[in-house]
């Protein structure tokens, strides 16, 4: 059985950079699960893309937003020496329009199989419920479910720990 690290911040805090300096020390067989589809007509959502792309060393192969992660990683062949999936928040973008119940059910049969893949998973969280209470319902319920699957990522994982400026602190 492989090993589930949690690593969750604020934007900016340097979570992604930190997966890949860990994920690194695996070789050149990481793969890269990207929960976000790519939008050619998003410029500036194009760009952080590139820049995350840019950090990453280039024998690393990229999985772009598979529907079921875990399902994704396994059928690779050779398998993965390990993966880095970045980011909670955006693969909860992609179901939004889904009912809660539904998400959060997904939710824990992606972190069931992927606290049994037999290789390292990195898990890329976001803490965006540090700040007032949106007016929008939409956001509220956003930032909830948000909190809720960290709180279950970070519950089942080997290691959490929180990006702050740059700087790790353990959670557990």
């Amino acid at each position: 059985m492989g090993h589930l690290t949690y690593l969750t911040g604020p934007t900016r805090s340097g979570k992604s950079r930190r997966a890949v300096e860990i994920a690194q020390s695996w070789g050149d067989g990481v793969v890269f699960v990207a929960t976000y589809p790519v939008d050619p007509t998003d410029a500036e959502m194009a760009e952080r893309v590139r820049r995350h792309q840019a950090e990453r060393p280039p024998s690393w192969r990229t999985l772009e937003a598979p529907e079921r992660v875990a399902a994704a990683l396994a059928a690779l062949a050779p398998a993965p020496a390990g993966a880095v999936i970045d980011s909670v928040v955006l693969w909860t973008a992609t179901r939004f329009e889904q009912a809660d119940d539904d998400i959060l059910a997904a939710w824990e049969t992606e972190l069931a199989a992927l606290r049994a893949a037999p290789f390292p998973v990195i898990l890329v969280g976001d803490e965006i419920g540090w700040s007032p209470v949106p007016m929008d319902a939409s956001l509220r319920r956003f930032r909830d479910l948000v909190g809720v699957l960290g709180q279950r990522a970070a519950a089942v994982a080997d290691e959490a720990w929180l990006i702050v400026a740059g700087c790790p602190v353990r959670l557990k």
